[in-house]
């Protein structure tokens, strides 16, 4: 059993940068792959950036060279680190976790644990 809980969402102006944290309980979360997935009023929740338990990460091509995702496994914390934010980043970004594979999951089907979820707004 994983319980996650999101922090660090908020206001910011376009070109901004904002950190989310993304906290697990549980001593098996080194090895789950973990997921940010974010969902904007009236769209589907959709993919941002993955990265597998044993290293390696994936991101959608919207936020490439824009969002890192990073995880510290000795605080059972993963992080997003959004810069150059653009107000159609505006959503509510939920962590999510998966039984770990080399495969790195796009889809949330695929994925067993979620977290409440932070608001982040970005404003033109």
């Amino acid at each position: 059993q994983v319980q996650l809980v999101e922090s660090g969402g908020g206001l910011v102006q376009a070109g901004g940068s904002l950190r989310l944290s993304c906290a697990a309980s549980g001593r098996a979360f080194s090895s789950y792959n973990m997921g940010w997935f974010r969902q904007a009023p009236g769209k589907e929740r959709e993919f941002v950036s993955g990265i597998r338990w044993s290293g390696g990460s994936t991101a959608a091509d919207s936020v490439k060279g824009r969002f890192t995702i990073s995880r510290d496994s000795a605080k059972n914390t993963v992080y997003l680190q959004m810069n150059s934010l653009k107000p159609e980043d505006t959503a509510v970004y939920y962590c999510a976790a998966s039984s770990g594979s080399l495969v790195i999951h796009t889809t949330t089907s695929k994925y067993n644990y979620w977290g409440q979820g932070t608001q982040v707004t970005v404003s033109s």
